[in-house]
């Protein structure tokens, strides 16, 4: 089981292939922590890193691995005090936007239980999909959550996610009835967490989660001024406080 915390600078790239093909990529980085023992930063540092349970499943509960044990509670899965890694987006300057927040849930003998993805749109909304990989890292979900404006809330995903080690391999297909549409994927490199550390990555990536943000918003604007047809959202797109 990976040791953490632990920092990756990472790129992440979109390619959407229909029905215009357009390709985002954008360079940040990402925490391996875990969400019981989160990492101990000086003082000085701890604006660059933090991580607050109300950006996670319902906001509502004292920490994150809270939240996380009550969404697998209801879907009748217990980790028996099991371990979890999380990776995601740390809150930095008093700003967070995790497009996605992958959690991989170990029994107590370290043997791996499930993935949750949390997925968050930029309407200020999350979905959360429970995930049972193969021996390969893969998995298979239904789309059920509005993302991107321009696809409506059909067909399904397959991820591939590995638990991440030296390197951040990921990759996340959005398969639609017209074929693949859409591939997003996350490459990284391992670093120890030392301040000296997180401060090159800070000062190299400046507002990271808000250049991710501004940087999905400033595409999507360059598609619509293309042509691409809006598709509307749900009528009910609230966040739940359960969800599947």
């Amino acid at each position: 089981m990976s040791a953490v915390p632990a920092l990756y600078s990472c790129v992440i790239t979109h390619v959407r292939t229909a029905p215009r093909r357009h390709t985002l990529r954008h360079r940040t980085y990402m925490w391996l922590v875990d969400p019981d023992r989160p990492p101990r930063l000086p003082f000085v540092l701890r604006p660059l890193a933090r991580f607050d349970p109300r950006d996670h499943f319902t906001g509502s509960l004292s920490s994150i691995r809270a939240g996380l044990d009550a969404f697998l509670a209801g879907h009748g899965v217990g980790l028996d005090g099991g371990r979890v890694v999380m990776l995601a987006h740390a809150r930095v300057l008093g700003h967070v936007f995790n497009p996605l927040t992958l959690y991989w849930c170990h029994g107590p003998g370290g043997d791996l239980r499930c993935v949750v993805a949390e997925v968050h749109n930029t309407y200020g909304q999350r979905h959360c999909y429970l995930l049972r990989p193969d021996a390969t890292g893969t998995a298979h979900a239904d789309k059920a959550f509005y993302v991107s404006p321009f696809f409506p809330v059909d067909g399904g995903y397959r991820m591939r996610l590995p638990v991440p080690a030296e390197r951040l391999d990921l990759t996340v297909h959005l398969d639609r009835a017209a074929g693949r549409t859409f591939t997003a994927t996350v490459r990284g490199t391992r670093h120890e967490p030392r301040p000296a550390t997180l401060l090159r990555l800070a000062l190299r990536h400046p507002w990271s989660t808000l250049a991710v943000s501004a940087a999905i918003r400033f595409h999507g604007i360059r598609l619509y001024l293309r042509g691409l047809p809006l598709q509307p959202r749900p009528d009910d797109h609230r966040t739940p406080e359960r969800t599947t």
